[in-house]
C-alpha cells in the first residue's frame, strides 16, 4: 500500500476556488495548506479525490461530490442560499444573479435598454455583444466579491436571464422584460443573449443563463400565485415554447426557471406534463431547474398563517404540507428553490425522505446536477484554467461599454409618426415639458444596475443644442396624484448642528452591523447628504449582511411649499419627529429649520444582501402649478418637446400600484394618463409644433396623439444614455431604424379577456382588428426600395426555402434597415395557425443609393405550422405568399416591400 494525502478542503484563490495539487503541504498559489485541511493515509504519493479533479468531466466531479454529502447537506444546497460544507472544502454559495440588461442589483454597472428595447433593435450581433458585455462585467464583480469572500445574493455567476416569455397582452407589466410578441424574435434574441452570457469556450461557462419564466406565463401580476392557465396544443407549440425550444436547440443555456402559476391544473415547478414530459423528455433540456421565488411555496395554502396575515397568497392548495410541496418539485425536476427561511421548502427533503415521499437518489440527481454547473463555471478550479479569472473590475461601465449602451439606445428608438418636423433644424429653440423629461427611472426600467453616467431626455436636449436654447417644466403629474419630479433634496439644503448648537452643513450617519440599530454604530460620519450606496462604502468594519442605518439633520428649504418626501425602500422618514409617508405633504417655510431623521432598516422579510444595499431621500413640491409653469416654458419655443409615458413605478411585477389605469403592476387600460393628456392638448392648442417622446415599456393606446400630432417617437426604456440618444434622433444626427416588436393597439377594449389564454385575437399572428401601429413598424429619415424577389414557384416544404430581394436605400441619408420576411398561409386549416408571421429577418446598413441582395433561408420549421394537437405539420398541396420589406404586408407603401406565393408539394 502506498501512503496518498488527501486534500479534502478547496483552496480559495481570490476571486474563484482552486484546486490544490499538494506537494508537500503548498498549494497552486504558492501558499501554505494549513495543516487541518490535510488527511493522512497510510502511505506517501499525492492524490487528489475525483470531485477535485479537473481534468474529469463536471457530471463525473458532481457525482463524486454529491456522493460524499449527508441527506442534510444535500437539502442545504438545494435552494438560492446554498450553505458551505466546510469539511469538503465548499464555501457558501448564493445562486440568486439578474442581468436582463445589464448586470443589476449589484452596484455600479453599465445599463442597456431594457429587454423590450433592445427587441426594438432586431439586432443579434448587438445582442450578442450587449450580453458578452454583461457577463464580463458580471465576471468582473463575481471576482471581486469573492476576493473579499463575499459570496452573497447579486454575486455569483448564475444568472436568471432572459424572460422569454411572450407578451401576448399589453397590460402585463412584466412584459417590458421580455423581447416582445413573436416567438420568433423571441427565440432569436434569446440564443444570442445566452451566447454572450456562457461565453464560447469548450470547457468552461463564462456564467450561467436561465430561461424563464416556463412556460405559460404573461400576467396578471396580482393573482399569479394562484392562477391556474389553460393552452391549446396548437397554442403551446405556436406561441408559447419556441423561445425554449431555439434556446434549447442552439445554445447550451445553463438553466431554467419554472413559472409561480399552474398549467393544466397543476403548479408549473410541479407539473409532470411541462417539467418531466415536455422539458426533460421533448425538449431535452438537461440542465438545472429553480423555481421562481416562492414558487414552491405556493403549491401549498396555510390557512392559519393568511389568518394571521403572514401568508398573503391563496395560492394553488395543490398539497397539503411542506414536505410534499418540496418532495413533487423535486420529483418533477425542479433542483433549486429560491426562498430562504420560511420559503426554503427543501429544508423539508429529509423529512420527505423519512415519509417515503421521494427517495435520496432523487435528490442526488438534482444536487449532481447543481453542482456540475458550479464545475462547469471553473468555481472551484484553479483560477489559471477558467479564461475569465482575472477579469479586472475596472472594465464594469468602461467608457467602451457606455459607448455600446448609447449605439443599442440609438437603435432602439422607434419613429412611429413624422410629418416631416424631424429631424430638427439646428437652431431650433425647443421647451421641454413632460413627466418623463427628467425622470431617472425612464432609464433604468426594472431589474436595474445603478449607472454611472445616466443621461436624462432634458439632459441630453441640453448638451445637444446648449442650455440656453432650452426652458423646461414637469408640466403635470405622471397619473394620477403620483409625481415623477422627485430630486434629492440637496445638500445646500442639509445640515446638523454641532456641539455649540450652530447649524453647519450635512447631516450625522450612524451605521449599526445588524438590522435592528442595537448596540452602538460601527461608522459615524457626516455626510453632505442622504445618499448612500454599499459600493460607495467601505465594506469593513463590521459592516455586513446586518446592516442598518440612521441619518439625522435639519431640512432648511429654499422656498415655501408642500413637500412630498420619497425614501429608498426599507427607509423610514420623521419630519420634525412625526413619521412621513410617501403621499404625505409637509408644508415648509423657506429658510426655516426642520429637523430630519431617516431610518434605514433591512427587515422587510425579503431583505438584500450588501451588495444591494442604497439609501436615498428625494423630495418635490407639490404646491407648484405644474400646467401654468408648462405654458408659460412653451411661450417662447419652436417646438415643444412632450416627454411622457409611463415608467417602471406603475408597471413592472408584482407592485402596490392602484390608480386608474394601473392594478398591482399591471395596466387596466392603455391610455395616456389623464393628467398627461390634458396638458397634451392645452400645448397643442397652442399653435405650436409638438414632438412627442413616449416612454414605457408596454404598447400604448396613442390615439389622439397620432391624430393630433406631428410626430412620436417610442422610446421604451432606453438606458443611461438615453438622452443623448434621443437628441441625436431628434436633430438628425442618425436614421431612426427600431421597429416594434409589439403591436400597438388602439385600446384593451379589441383584446379578449386579460386572464384568457387562448391566443386567438391576440398578437399580430391572430389579431382581427385594425392595430394604431403594426408589429415590425417604425419609420426612417432615408427611404429603402424592394425589388427582385426570388421565390421558387414550388417547394417541398420539408427542405429549406432561399428567398432573396434587393434593397436600395433611395433616401439621402444612410440608414439602417430592418428587412422582414413574412408567411402568409393560404390554407388555414384552423384558427391557430397564424394568419401572418414572422419566418427571417436581417440587418442591413446603406448609403444613399446603395443596393445589397438580402438571401435568406427559411427552415423547414419556419415554414410549417401546428395542427390542433401540437403535431408539426409540413404544408403539402397549399399555397402561401411570401414577402419581403419594410414590415407586415398591408402597412407599408408598396415600393418598400416585395411579395410572390410559392406552391408546396413533395419531391417524389
Amino acid at each position: 500500500m502506498q501512503r496518498h494525502e488527501i486534500l479534502n478542503k478547496f483552496n480559495l484563490l481570490g476571486a474563484a476556488a482552486s484546486i490544490a495539487l499538494l506537494t508537500g503541504c503548498a498549494s497552486l498559489d504558492g501558499r501554505e495548506t494549513p495543516a487541518e485541511l490535510v488527511e493522512t493515509t497510510a502511505e506517501t504519493a499525492p492524490v487528489i479525490l475525483p470531485y477535485m479533479d479537473a481534468s474529469l468531466s463536471p457530471e463525473a466531479r458532481a457525482r463524486d461530490l454529491v456522493s460524499r454529502m449527508t441527506l442534510e447537506e444535500k437539502a442545504a444546497q438545494m435552494y438560492d442560499k446554498a450553505a458551505g460544507i466546510p469539511r469538503l472544502g465548499l464555501h457558501e454559495y448564493n445562486w440568486w444573479n439578474e442581468a436582463l440588461h445589464g448586470v443589476a442589483r449589484a452596484g455600479h454597472a453599465t445599463v442597456f435598454p431594457q429587454a423590450i428595447g433592445l427587441a426594438s433593435t432586431w439586432d443579434e450581433d448587438l445582442m450578442l455583444e450587449i450580453a458578452t458585455t454583461i457577463s464580463d462585467e458580471g465576471r468582473a464583480k463575481h471576482h471581486y466579491y469573492a476576493s473579499e469572500d463575499v459570496y452573497a445574493m447579486y454575486g455569483g455567476l448564475t444568472f436568471w436571464s432572459p424572460n422569454i416569455n411572450i407578451f401576448r397582452d399589453p397590460r402585463w407589466g412584466r412584459g417590458q422584460e421580455t423581447y416582445g410578441e413573436d416567438p420568433f424574435l423571441t427565440g432569436r434574441m434569446a440564443v444570442n443573449f445566452v451566447n454572450g452570457i456562457q461565453g464560447d469556450d469548450d470547457k468552461y461557462l463564462k456564467a450561467i443563463a436561465t430561461v424563464k419564466h416556463y412556460a405559460v406565463h404573461s400576467g396578471p401580476e396580482p393573482s399569479r400565485h394562484r392562477d391556474d392557465y389553460h393552452a391549446s396544443d396548437a397554442d403551446l407549440w405556436e406561441t408559447y415554447l419556441p423561445a425554449f425550444k431555439m434556446a434549447f436547440d442552439e445554445t447550451d443555456v445553463g438553466s431554467v426557471m419554472c413559472a409561480y402559476n399552474a398549467v393544466w391544473g397543476a403548479p408549473a415547478c410541479g407539473s409532470e406534463r411541462l417539467m418531466v414530459d415536455l422539458l426533460r423528455d421533448e425538449l431535452k433540456f438537461d440542465g438545472y431547474v429553480v423555481s421562481d421565488c416562492g414558487a414552491i411555496g405556493d403549491f401549498y395554502y396555510d390557512e392559519a398563517k393568511h389568518e394571521a396575515g403572514e401568508a398573503p397568497y391563496a395560492a394553488h392548495d395543490y398539497v397539503d404540507t411542506r414536505a410534499e410541496a418540496a418532495a413533487l418539485s423535486v420529483k418533477m425536476g425542479t433542483d433549486l428553490n429560491c426562498g430562504d427561511g420560511e420559503g426554503n421548502k427543501m429544508d423539508a427533503l429529509p423529512d420527505a425522505v423519512a415519509q417515503g415521499l421521494i427517495d435520496e437518489a432523487t435528490i442526488d440527481q438534482s444536487v449532481e446536477r447543481l453542482y456540475t454547473a458550479l464545475f462547469r463555471l471553473g468555481m472551484y478550479d484553479d483560477p489559471a484554467l477558467v479564461p475569465w479569472a482575472d477579469t479586472p473590475l475596472d472594465i464594469v461601465a468602461s467608457d467602451e461599454h457606455i459607448a455600446l449602451s448609447e449605439q443599442a439606445a440609438r437603435q432602439s428608438l422607434v419613429l412611429l409618426k413624422n410629418d416631416g418636423i424631424l429631424p430638427l433644424a439646428p437652431e431650433t429653440k425647443v421647451a421641454v415639458i413632460g413627466p418623463n423629461a427628467d425622470n431617472w427611472w425612464t432609464l433604468v426600467a426594472n431589474y436595474y444596475g445603478r449607472p454611472t453616467q445616466p443621461v436624462t431626455a432634458l439632459e441630453g436636449v441640453k448638451e445637444k443644442i446648449g442650455a440656453e436654447n432650452v426652458t423646461y417644466a414637469v408640466g403635470s403629474t405622471i397619473a394620477g396624484d403620483n409625481y415623477s419630479n422627485y430630486k434629492p433634496v440637496p445638500a445646500s439644503a442639509l445640515f446638523h448642528e454641532d456641539a455649540d448648537g450652530n447649524l453647519v452643513p450635512g447631516v450625522k450617519a450612524a451605521y449599526y452591523p445588524n438590522k435592528t440599530l442595537e448596540g452602538e454604530p460601527t461608522l459615524e460620519q457626516v455626510e453632505e447628504k442622504i445618499d448612500f450606496y454599499w459600493d460607495r462604502t467601505p465594506s469593513t468594519g463590521g459592516l455586513n449582511d446586518e446592516f442598518s442605518a440612521t441619518w439625522d439633520g435639519v431640512i432648511v428649504p429654499e422656498a415655501d411649499g408642500v413637500y412630498r418626501f420619497q425614501p429608498s425602500r426599507w427607509s423610514e422618514v420623521e419630519i420634525n419627529g412625526e413619521a412621513v409617508g410617501e403621499m404625505d405633504g409637509v408644508e415648509m417655510q423657506a429658510g426655516e429649520a426642520y429637523s430630519v431623521r431617516m431610518v434605514l432598516k433591512f427587515d422587510s422579510g425579503w431583505p438584500r444582501d450588501q451588495l444591494d444595499k442604497y439609501a436615498y431621500l428625494n423630495w418635490t413640491d407639490v404646491s407648484r402649478d405644474l400646467k401654468a409653469e408648462a405654458m408659460a416654458a412653451a411661450e417662447d419655443a419652436d417646438v415643444i418637446l412632450f416627454f411622457g409615458g409611463i415608467d417602471a413605478n406603475l408597471e413592472g411585477e408584482e407592485m402596490g400600484v392602484e390608480l386608474d389605469g394601473f392594478l398591482g403592476g399591471d395596466r387596466t387600460h392603455i391610455k395616456l394618463p389623464e393628467s398627461q393628456e390634458t396638458l397634451l392638448k392645452a400645448l397643442q392648442a397652442t399653435g405650436k409644433p409638438v414632438v412627442m417622446v413616449n416612454f414605457s415599456g408596454s404598447a400604448m393606446g396613442l390615439n389622439w396623439e397620432n391624430e393630433n400630432l406631428p410626430a412620436i417617437v417610442q422610446a421604451f426604456y432606453p438606458g443611461e444614455q438615453a438622452g443623448k440618444a434621443i437628441a441625436d434622433l431628434l436633430w438628425g444626427e442618425f436614421s431612426p431604424s427600431g421597429r416594434l416588436p409589439v403591436t400597438f393597439y388602439k385600446s384593451v377594449d379589441d383584446l379578449p379577456d386579460f386572464g384568457d389564454y387562448s391566443m386567438a385575437n391576440r398578437t399580430y399572428k391572430y389579431y382581427e382588428g385594425e392595430p394604431l401601429y403594426p408589429f415590425g413598424h417604425g419609420l426612417s429619415y432615408t427611404s429603402f426600395d424592394y425589388s427582385g424577389l426570388s421565390v421558387p414557384e414550388t417547394h417541398d416544404a420539408s427542405e429549406p426555402l432561399p428567398v432573396s430581394a434587393t434593397v436600395t436605400n433611395t433616401g439621402d441619408m444612410p440608414g439602417r434597415e430592418v428587412v422582414q420576411a413574412y408567411i402568409q398561409h393560404q390554407d388555414r386549416a384552423h384558427a391557430a395557425i397564424p394568419q401572418v408571421e414572422l419566418v427571417a429577418f436581417e440587418v442591413v446598413e446603406l448609403a444613399p443609393g446603395e443596393s445589397q441582395t438580402v438571401s435568406l433561408t427559411l427552415s423547414a420549421e419556419r415554414i410549417g405550422y401546428y395542427a390542433i394537437d401540437g403535431k408539426f405539420v409540413t404544408p403539402q398541396g397549399t399555397e402561401a405568399i411570401l414577402s419581403l420589406g419594410s414590415g407586415q404586408p398591408g402597412f407599408v407603401k408598396d415600393s418598400a416591400i416585395e411579395t410572390s406565393s410559392v406552391r408546396f408539394e413533395r419531391n417524389e
